[in-house]
């Protein structure tokens, strides 16, 4: 006897929940450019926040951190260079990466985002595919910690390579990523001239926004942090014409 045919059922499939996906806060007033980045950004895995200025940035921030904030310089209101001085002054804030955005190619305005605590300044009209790459740049730099649980203590200066913590006479000091970079990387060879070249392919190799005298920037922004009088430093020392080298006070 013929029997009907079981009636096929369809077991609900769920997605297997991957890793969640970086989020880059987008704060750019252009909506046709902010449209342009949103798309790559998200055909290459990243979440995506856009802002049309910079009023509820910090707001939002702080309920959702982004894993990085990609600002336009010129917005209504508070610029993107203001937006970065309050994002650094934000201790939960202050070690996200900032790339800026924007028409302004001047080498002052790269110095100013760079003294601000900018990671990377890239210049309109941009290549989205070449924005990704640099993005991801950034990000790298971010999530490679670096390797071994050694804590230096260098005078009152301590630096946790592990948790990437600096602390001077026992309060911590907030740093980005490349500044804690760079001062570890000039911490652990101490004793040895360094020249800017030699810092920069150590530190930031495959980002183009950084020159040799920008090194100097960051050097100036790590002693006002680490120095108890930036203007005579104890640590991070000049080299006239050559570099700076790392000196334990004695």
């Amino acid at each position: 006897m013929h029997r009907p045919a079981e009636p096929f059922e369809q077991k609900e499939s769920h997605p297997v929940p991957g890793p969640p996906r970086p989020v880059i806060f987008v704060v750019e007033d252009d909506e046709d450019i902010a449209r342009l980045i949103s798309h790559n950004l998200k055909a290459a895995g990243f979440g995506v926040q856009s802002f049309i200025s910079s009023a509820s940035v910090l707001t939002e921030a702080a309920r959702e951190r982004p894993a990085l904030f990609l600002l336009d310089v010129m917005l209504p209101g508070s610029d993107g260079f203001e937006l970065c001085r309050h994002i650094r002054q934000t201790p939960a804030l202050s070690a996200i990466p900032i790339i800026f955005l924007t028409a302004k190619t001047a080498e002052a305005d790269r110095v100013k985002g760079l003294e601000l605590g900018g990671d990377d300044y890239i210049t309109k009209p941009f290549s989205p595919r070449e924005l990704v790459a640099r993005l991801r740049t950034v990000l790298r730099g971010v999530s490679q910690a670096p390797a071994g649980t050694e804590v230096l203590r260098l005078g009152d200066l301590e630096i946790d390579i592990s948790s990437m913590t600096v602390q001077v006479q026992g309060r911590i000091v907030t740093t980005t990523t490349r500044e804690f970079r760079l001062l570890e990387y000039l911490a652990t060879h101490r004793g040895r001239v360094l020249t800017r070249d030699q810092l920069l392919d150590a530190v930031w190799r495959e980002t183009p926004f950084v020159t040799p005298r920008s090194i100097d920037v960051y050097v100036r922004r790590l002693r006002e942090k680490i120095e108890p009088d930036p203007h005579h430093p104890q640590y991070l020392k000049t080299l006239r014409g050559i570099g700076y080298r790392f000196e334990v006070p004695k």
